[in-house]
């Protein structure tokens, strides 16, 4: 059987590979994308709070408060959970994500971020707009309240650090809470509304939308799986399908939370985790309508209006990656959720699970691959997969263009691990 050929395998097509698949073949190479399923957008990029966070200029880092801190590593902090039996496995990584994130390396990873999280909205709207799917996107921001004035005061403090960095927003009140938001119940300290993010409704269907762009131009999208991939001795990359090999120059990953199954095997030790998060949709009562993504921040769950209904989201939960799902937190946030709004009956026969991939600086590795100079990588996008994917798109594929990128991709080199 003849082998396929291309310019660039993208393997992935979460919101990262659809990303850079559109910006590589926007500059002319022929580019197959690759995923074990039919369509784009069915893992991590599925579930989530479908924030485009162009406001989100400082990355999540450890905390360094002593009784956060405390509090979870008893378990009883709501916005994190771990498995006991997973953490000898974990906590070697844990120790470095502390490290990385004392302030002077923390600020030094915000900036060197900032020119993506400030332009990610912008590289979302130009695609939206040749995708056709307008309606797939709310631009009205997302509120993040406090049941506490400790825990308003300090987000109050970090909101003003971040207005140096052309973040936009409101302070609101608990009356103005409740004349954006009507129809939520409770007493809030105050909140911040982030007035500059996207919202998307539907974050699957965003991607799916992009990757119907992608094909629409010509891409090709193949059904393989990314870990037979191999080079051979004139240096191209090939993976399996059920036609024959499809062999490449060049080759991305871009798997999320799996990446490491096709780098590790390829030599590369990286320090790579996932954080796992879960999801229900619950149907709205009466005529109650969410106008926001709004985060009940001390009570460590979001609630997003979807298209699929009223999307209840957790925090993190540190365990293995392919666990059996433990939606503890989902049981949890859940009586929370009804009393802070009226929500019916789930939509979802059980809970989403996902995993987000982590590098300990939470920063991505975009780049060149060290001991393959045909391979390259585009993972670790942590909490911002949605957010980033587009823009470290353009920026992946500027640098295998040759073209000036539009940031310095030097802090996302994945050398910086040694």
């Amino acid at each position: 059987m003849a082998e396929l050929k291309a310019d660039v395998l993208v393997l992935g097509a979460g919101m990262v590979g659809v990303g850079a698949a559109l910006h590589l073949q926007k500059r002319g190479r022929d580019v197959v994308l690759v995923d074990k399923h039919q369509l784009a957008g069915e893992e991590t990029s599925y579930g989530n709070g479908g924030l485009i966070e162009s406001a989100s200029v400082f990355p999540y880092m450890f905390p360094r408060d002593f009784g956060e801190i405390l509090r979870t590593a008893m378990n009883r902090a709501p916005q994190v959970r771990y498995a006991v039996s997973d953490l000898p496995a974990f906590l070697p990584w844990l120790v470095r994500y502390y490290l990385a994130s004392a302030p002077d390396r923390a600020l030094a990873g915000a900036l060197a971020v900032m020119p993506l999280i400030r332009s990610s909205l912008i590289e979302h709207e130009a695609l939206i707009a040749e995708a056709g799917v307008p309606e797939l996107m709310r631009k009205s921001g997302w509120i993040k309240m406090f049941r506490s004035e400790a825990t308003l005061a300090r987000a109050v403090r970090d909101f003003e650090r971040a207005k140096q960095y052309g973040v936009q927003g409101d302070i609101l009140d608990d009356a103005a809470i409740h004349e954006r938001e009507p129809h939520l119940s409770g007493e809030f300290a105050g909140a911040v509304h982030f007035t500059e993010p996207g919202f998307v409704l539907d974050p699957g269907g965003l991607a799916k939308a992009y990757a119907a762009l992608f094909q629409r131009k010509g891409g090709r999208f193949v059904v393989a799986d990314a870990r037979t991939l191999e080079q051979d001795a004139g240096g191209r990359w090939s993976v399996a399908t059920s036609d024959g090999r499809l062999s490449a120059r060049e080759a991305v990953v871009a798997l999320g939370p799996w990446s490491d199954l096709v780098t590790g095997p390829l030599g590369y030790s990286l320090p790579f985790n996932v954080k796992r998060g879960y999801h229900l949709h619950l149907a709205s009562r009466g005529n109650a309508v969410l106008n926001h993504p709004v985060l009940d921040t001390d009570l460590g769950y979001l609630l997003a209006p979807m298209n699929r209904g009223i999307r209840l989201t957790t925090g993190v939960e540190f365990a293995r990656r392919d666990a059996p799902p433990t939606p503890v937190q989902i049981a949890r946030a859940l009586p929370r959720a009804h009393a802070l709004f009226p929500l019916g009956e789930p939509v979802d026969a059980k809970p989403w699970m996902g995993a987000r991939p982590c590098l300990p600086d939470m920063l991505p590795a975009i780049g060149r691959a060290p001991r393959h100079p045909s391979l390259w990588f585009d993972f670790g996008h942590h909490h911002h997969g949605l957010t980033l994917g587009p823009v470290t798109g353009r920026l992946l594929a500027e640098m295998m263009t040759g073209e000036r990128p539009f940031a310095d991709p030097a802090p996302f080199a994945v050398e910086r691990f040694g």
